[in-house]
């Protein structure tokens, strides 16, 4: 008798896991027929019955929650292939408390457009379909508010129209008010654009979101925690909402993202550290004290020290960070499978952060020391495993853009393709180094002629076009930053992260016309990086652009500037964001 997570075999069920004992709660996985009888046995006679009549473990087991991400087709088929989708049907619909999260609200619907044949749960009767992207960026990433159908039940499931919670997703359900049969499971619907769709369900034992409790800080736990804390017998015994035909009121409710990003490398103690540096270069100059309190000692040559990973994560978490990178800058030292100091750090920091994290650095396939190949894929899957809910690719998208650019059709096989095919899009996030590449603008007649950046004020004659490199910026090649973007894109990415080689570090502002370059050439979410000095540069970035997030690094981490302040001077420029404040009771 207790809590149970059903353990599907795609996608990070770790970040839940973390969440649970968070909020003080013991579970059991299931992730096999057995365990649904294993999980539901209080003594050794119902152990027997259950045993002999498997099927009455359902009429036990208390309550069971359905997380994750990933495609509608590959969440089908692993149920499929490790028969819980019977067990799961089952469960259902023999009244016990079901709570499901993202995958787990998608597949209790017939069908989505995202896997054409491929049959849902069919337990709410429509389908799942494809955003449209003629007005916004898909997937839809971020943090958005939500509408109750029915006013009198803000707040009733810990749900709050106040707050904001994290999506991430490519496929949603449309709202409409007319279907009887499907308005009947509308608890509260979103606004992404102009589209309004299902944000989650609530009809007897059945609570689903597709946001991210697990995902969504404080605001998040609290639902969490409100679900939690119900006697089975309320969860079960929920009585029918009246079907209210409201649509909400229009509001587009998606924030603008801050991003808190540390660079993690090895220092020649051989200890991971947080380092920044100007344009790429981490190695100390002079021996001047630091901003940091928390460094005791700086030596001219050494790595620059800012910080422990794990403390620095869960003090931005505090700070109120929407998400949180972690950039192994030095890829690793060994095997990525088996360089337990960086896994041990992404475990550690997704047990105490509880927004999107993402780990990027040596995402590739690789060879062990000992021949034991390892694929991109096998890779990624170690970090989802580990707590990550989103991989960075960096130089590996380069050279999978330039093999898309010369054949003409993608292989398969690139770490994007398939990392993207086995958890969906929106964990691929690609990171793109550009530097600038001065022409005269008179007789420059290059491949790259449409891609030109004409100088105005101090640059004015100048022009130049935007291009990639490799390695930390230390190779460059023969690809523009839009030709990256594009293909990256083509390729399956959910995200760019735009770097720039000439702003790291300068704190003179982000590169506005690299940014809005790579924003008009691609319908993916954009991350803007690099150059960031003060809140105002947050402000103008969002206000001169169109990208969904900006992200700083050594500003933070010196505590130039706080995400505090950014987020004070944002809202007084009237840009929306994410209200971090702690409201569990």
């Amino acid at each position: 008798m207790g809590l149970y997570l059903l353990d599907y075999g795609a996608g990070n069920v770790r970040s839940l896991a973390n969440s649970l004992k968070r909020l003080g709660y013991d579970f059991q996985w299931i992730s096999s027929p057995e365990d649904f009888t294993k999980a539901s046995v209080g003594n050794n006679f119902i152990y027997m019955v259950i045993k002999a009549f498997p099927e009455l473990s359902i009429f036990i087991l208390q309550k069971l929650i359905f997380p994750g991400v990933g495609a509608f087709k590959g969440a089908i088929e692993h149920l499929q292939s490790r028969d819980l989708l019977e067990p799961l049907k089952q469960y259902i619909a023999s009244g016990r408390p079901y709570f499901g999260i993202c995958i787990g609200l998608q597949v209790l619907f017939t069908s989505s457009s995202e896997s054409p044949g491929v049959e849902g749960l069919g337990i709410i009767p429509a389908s799942i379909s494809l955003f449209g992207n003629a007005d916004k960026s898909v997937p839809h990433m971020g943090w958005n508010s939500v509408d109750f159908i029915d006013p009198e039940e803000n707040a009733k499931e810990g749900i709050d129209e106040r707050r904001h919670y994290y999506f991430v997703h490519s496929y949603r359900a449309l709202y409409d008010p007319s279907n009887v049969a499907v308005a009947q499971w509308v608890h509260t619907t979103a606004q992404y654009g102009r589209e309004i769709f299902i944000a989650s369900v609530h009809k007897g034992n059945v609570l689903a979101t597709q946001f991210h409790p697990e995902k969504s800080g404080e605001a998040g736990l609290r639902i969490l925690r409100t679900w939690l804390a119900k006697p089975e017998e309320q969860l079960v015994s929920e009585p029918p909402r009246p079907i209210v035909n409201r649509t909400p009121k229009p509001r587009d409710g998606l924030t603008k993202r801050i991003i808190a990003c540390m660079d993690v490398r090895a220092n020649d103690e051989g200890d991971l550290v947080v380092t920044k540096g100007d344009q790429y270069d981490v190695r100390e100059k002079d021996v001047a004290p630091s901003l940091n309190s928390s460094v005791q000692v700086r030596t001219a040559g050494a790595v620059r020290n800012l910080g422990k990973p794990v403390s620095l994560a869960a003090k931005y978490f505090a700070d109120g960070a929407d998400e949180i990178c972690l950039l192994n800058i030095t890829s690793f030292r060994h095997s990525p499978v088996n360089d337990q100091p960086m896994l041990a750090v992404v475990r550690a920091a997704a047990e105490t952060v509880f927004v999107p994290l993402t780990i990027g650095g040596g995402i590739k396939g690789t060879v062990d020391p000992d021949g034991t190949p390892r694929s991109a894929l096998e890779v990624a899957g170690e970090y989802f495993r580990a707590g990550a809910d989103k991989v960075s690719i960096g130089s590996e998208a380069v050279y999978a853009v330039e093999k898309l650019r010369t054949s003409g059709k993608p292989a398969g096989t690139s770490a994007i393709e398939t990392i993207a095919d086995a958890y969906g899009r929106q964990a691929v996030v690609v990171s793109i180094d550009p530097k600038r590449v001065f022409v005269d603008p008179e007789t420059y007649h290059g491949p790259y002629k449409d891609e030109l950046i004409f100088g105005e004020g101090e640059e004015k004659g100048k022009a130049w076009w935007y291009q990639c490199t490799v390695s930390g910026g230390r190779e460059a090649r023969d690809l523009s930053a839009v030709q990256l973007a594009r293909g990256a894109e083509a390729l399956g990415a959910g995200e760019i992260l735009l770097n720039s080689i000439d702003r790291d570090g300068t704190g003179k502002g982000f590169d506005l016309d690299l940014i809005r370059l790579v924003r008009d050439a691609v319908t993916i979410p954009v991350v803007a990086s690099s150059g960031a000095g003060t809140p105002a540069h947050f402000t103008e970035v969002f206000e001169r652009t169109d990208v969904e997030a900006a992200l700083a690094a050594g500003i933070f981490h010196r505590e130039e500037v706080k995400i505090e302040d950014v987020k004070k001077v944002m809202a007084s420029a009237g840009i929306p964001t994410r209200d971090a404040s702690s409201f569990l009771s």
